[in-house]
């Protein structure tokens, strides 16, 4: 936890936070050691970072006098389709994300997307918002992403995809296509990314057909967690 993230329950008045919960309790005394009269970097959930004096720490509350003065990294200029990956490969994934920058992600239904992920706990509101804040936390981050669900690829790419691709540029990562991932690049930016075994090639063909870039890493074939980092750093 690299910045304290204050959320609008924590707030007390207008320069001062009273955090409650165990979590971050036990990651001021256990990790950062904090005692009173330390400053540690804080941030507004979705506004300013700046710094927190802490006042008080006991078992139950942290109080801070905090002054928030600039603002968050900028985002990256990317908005994910990630094929809903397994359980325990999306916590990770949206930690990494978030940590990343990425503020827009959609998460599709494909054919190789097993149809039992999406009942799985892991999607339910509170957990999904618990690992956008890890990553924001370890980023020193403030904005919340985005997250929207497509769960029938086909209505989706027919009637919602071609106006989310106006002004962007569409970039789809899959194995064996032909163009080596671009670098360093500063468009605004669709990212396509299937699941674990990849898009199958009705999948392939819609999405060029409708205009996107194939693009590739490479011979090796990567988790998708290891890929989507892997794309995201070599393209921003």
């Amino acid at each position: 936890m690299n910045l304290i993230l204050l959320q609008p329950e924590d707030w007390t008045n207008d320069s001062h936070a009273c955090l409650r919960d165990p979590r971050r309790l036990h990651h001021l005394r256990e990790i950062h050691h904090a005692a009173p009269g330390d400053c540690l970097t804080v941030g507004a959930l979705d506004g300013l970072i700046g710094r927190g004096e802490l006042l008080s720490l006991t078992d139950t509350e942290a109080q801070f006098r905090v002054t928030l003065d600039r603002e968050p990294p900028a985002p990256l200029p990317v908005h994910l389709l990630l094929a809903l990956p397994r359980p325990r490969m999306l916590a990770r994934t949206l930690e990494h994300v978030s940590a990343l920058g990425v503020k827009r992600v959609t998460l599709m239904h494909t054919r190789r997307v097993e149809k039992s992920y999406w009942q799985s706990p892991e999607l339910k509101p509170e957990k999904i918002r618990q690992h956008l804040l890890l990553g924001l936390e370890q980023a020193r981050d403030t904005r919340l992403p985005e997250i929207a669900f497509e769960t029938r690829f086909k209505p989706f790419a027919e009637d919602r995809l071609p106006a989310m691709l106006a002004n962007q540029r569409g970039l789809l990562a899959h194995p064996g296509l032909a163009q080596a991932c671009p670098r360093g690049i500063s468009d605004a930016t669709l990212l396509a990314i299937g699941p674990e075994g990849g898009f199958v090639d009705y999948e392939v063909e819609k999405f060029l057909e409708l205009g996107f870039e194939g693009i590739h890493l490479g011979e090796r074939i990567l988790r998708v967690e290891t890929a989507v980092t892997a794309l995201l750093s070599r393209l921003f």
